[in-house]
């Protein structure tokens, strides 16, 4: 009988074990009957602030949500830039185009994949108004570098933690940094809920109250409302499943990053593969698993003959989106996240993920060129 395949994610592995308290929140919820701004939202955003070593978060219906909070709380709009990677979700972008700015990508780093400060200062304009750095795939982009380019043009700092819940740099939360941290809990993210979700913490208290008002239409209280907003609030029903999981994460981003040695360990001889690298002072959590190599279909292909599932972030560069054909940014515009989108391949990454089915997709690999 033929192995099994090798998911790229299982999350009934990572979830079976915490069925019944999973239940049981679900349960009282139902039971409550409180499921817009219910007890369990309030705890969990307090609950989420510590686990980070921050005062305080705001819980929001999705990051993309959270981003356009954030934007629009520190007063960007029309006539403003804002400078996004190219090599990203799209939801980085449209968070700016939602907030009415106009996006500006910039070129990544060859070996992290994370904003370029070189290729950030060349685009800085009199109009620029705030930076968005992604810490992609689990680690952090280069903080050291961006955040002074940013305070000597006096421009905001919105962190993109969407694939980076738990992550560090020199042992502080990424998304504490800069001046508002934007948190995913999509299902698969390495804190994950059971529908969309998402959190945002802020340095400065009174930004993050303007971010928790506009995401309540505008208000504070129920019958006043002090400015238009709109409605992105996180679900009772969500944050009372994430509150199960949260007590987890640190294990699973430990199990993530157990994954991430094995891989290094047996692969890392391989010429024709780049894996992912890991700059100084900076704790990888791993989200997913990227590999680079000019042979990405090739490769992709034998592992699957192997019963090996592959995934793919990201393969279009989001300047050659065509929702943004508008910025006439054509082929070898931003030459990097170009190179970077036509060679990665995401490995089976998440908790669960056995040894022995590591082992069996390094056996596969490096069998590619065997």
């Amino acid at each position: 009988m033929p192995d099994a395949p090798v998911p790229l994610v299982d999350l009934r592995r990572q979830y079976a074990p915490l069925l019944p308290a999973l239940q049981a929140a679900a349960c009282q919820t139902l039971a409550d009957c409180d499921f817009i701004g219910g007890k369990a939202v309030r705890v969990f955003e307090a609950e989420f602030a510590t686990a980070l070593g921050v005062a305080a978060s705001v819980g929001v219906a999705n990051a993309t949500a959270g981003l356009h909070a954030a934007l629009h709380a520190l007063g960007i709009g029309p006539g403003d830039e804002v400078i996004v990677p190219a090599h990203t979700a799209i939801a980085t972008a449209e968070a700016v185009t939602l907030a009415g700015a106009q996006v500006v990508f910039a070129d990544i780093e060859p070996d992290t994949c994370t904003l370029d400060p070189d290729d950030v200062a060349r685009r800085i304009t009199p109009r620029t108004r705030a930076i968005v750095p992604v810490h992609l795939y689990g680690h952090a982009a280069d903080l050291d570098r961006l955040l002074p380019l940013a305070r000597a043009h006096a421009l905001w700092v919105v962190e993109d933690c969407a694939q980076a819940v738990g992550a560090q740099l020199h042992g502080q939360a990424l998304g504490s940094f800069g001046d508002a941290g934007v948190y995913s809990f999509f299902p698969s993210k390495n804190l994950g809920g059971f529908g969309d979700g998402g959190a945002v913490i802020a340095r400065d208290p009174a930004l993050l109250k303007k971010i928790r008002m506009y995401s309540n239409h505008g208000r504070e209280d129920k019958f006043r409302h002090d400015f238009e907003g709109t409605n992105s609030r996180l679900d009772t029903l969500q944050a009372a499943l994430l509150r199960v999981n949260l007590p987890h994460l640190a294990a699973w981003n430990e199990a993530r990053r157990a994954i991430a040695d094995q891989y290094r360990q047996r692969l890392g001889h391989l010429d024709w593969l780049q894996l992912p690298v890991q700059r100084d002072g900076a704790e990888h959590i791993y989200h997913v698993y990227v590999v680079r190599t000019q042979q990405r279909e090739a490769l992709a292909a034998h592992l699957h003959e192997l019963g090996i599932r592959t995934g793919l972030h990201y393969p279009i560069a989001l300047h050659r989106q065509p929702a943004y054909a508008r910025l006439n940014l054509g082929p070898g515009s931003l030459p990097v996240a170009e190179e970077a989108c036509a060679s990665c391949l995401s490995l089976p990454m998440f908790p669960g993920l056995t040894p022995a089915e590591v082992e069996r997709v390094c056996d596969a690999v490096e069998a590619f060129h065997a």
